[in-house]
């Protein structure tokens, strides 16, 4: 993984021509690393599939390093759109019962991992991690965390002393169990049944019940 300035665009687009471009690389870089893996996925498959020239490319992103970035910060993103009403759903007013949250987390979970499934696995078990995306993906993990512990202070049915340790444990198992799920799918076991068995778990560790 080179250096932190080389991971960010040469280029900001401010054209509707240049964003254009952009997208197209990024778009090629999805397919091509999701079909060839990260190791052959040179910016010149990238640049041949986008389109344009090498040169193109590299006036915007100077290694794919810096693409591979740009992606892993766009599928942030989403996580984010997609995860944000349910967060604050949690912590604003009436906290729904645990198992309709849980219920509703995972759900929203298992959509975002199932996204390009294999551009997931390059992304996250494949390509090497940046300190900033480390960085950017433990922020994410402590706004989670902080929601989920403020949600298990509100509801009475919940038991567990230490809700800060039980939030950061939840958010983990949870993450961990969609993920693989996804990437990993296990035959004849549906999403379904995962999300119920793994809501149920989770139930009643919180609960005791």
């Amino acid at each position: 993984m080179t250096g932190g300035r080389a991971l960010q665009p040469r280029r900001t687009p401010v054209q509707e021509r240049s964003t254009v471009t952009v997208e197209a690389i990024l778009q090629a870089a999805a397919q091509v690393f999701e079909r060839q893996g990260y190791a052959a996925g040179t910016t010149n498959r990238i640049a041949e599939r986008a389109g344009v020239s090498i040169g193109t490319l590299c006036q915007y992103f100077p290694n794919k390093d810096a693409i591979l970035v740009a992606l892993i910060d766009r599928h942030l993103r989403e996580g984010e759109r997609i995860l944000a009403p349910l967060i604050a759903d949690l912590v604003v007013g009436q906290p729904p019962a645990i198992r309709e949250a849980l219920d509703r987390v995972l759900g929203a979970l298992l959509e975002l991992h199932a996204q390009q499934p294999g551009l997931h696995r390059v992304l996250f078990e494949e390509a090497p991690r940046p300190p900033q995306v480390r960085d950017e993906l433990e922020r994410n993990f402590a706004q989670a965390t902080a929601a989920l512990a403020h949600y298990l202070c509100k509801r009475p049915e919940i038991t567990v002393e230490d809700t800060r340790l039980a939030a950061q444990l939840v958010v983990q198992t949870l993450d961990a169990i969609t993920h693989g799920l996804v990437i990993h799918p296990r035959a004849q076991i549906t999403p379904e049944a995962y999300v119920a068995e793994t809501a149920l778990m989770r139930e009643r560790y919180l609960t005791g019940e």
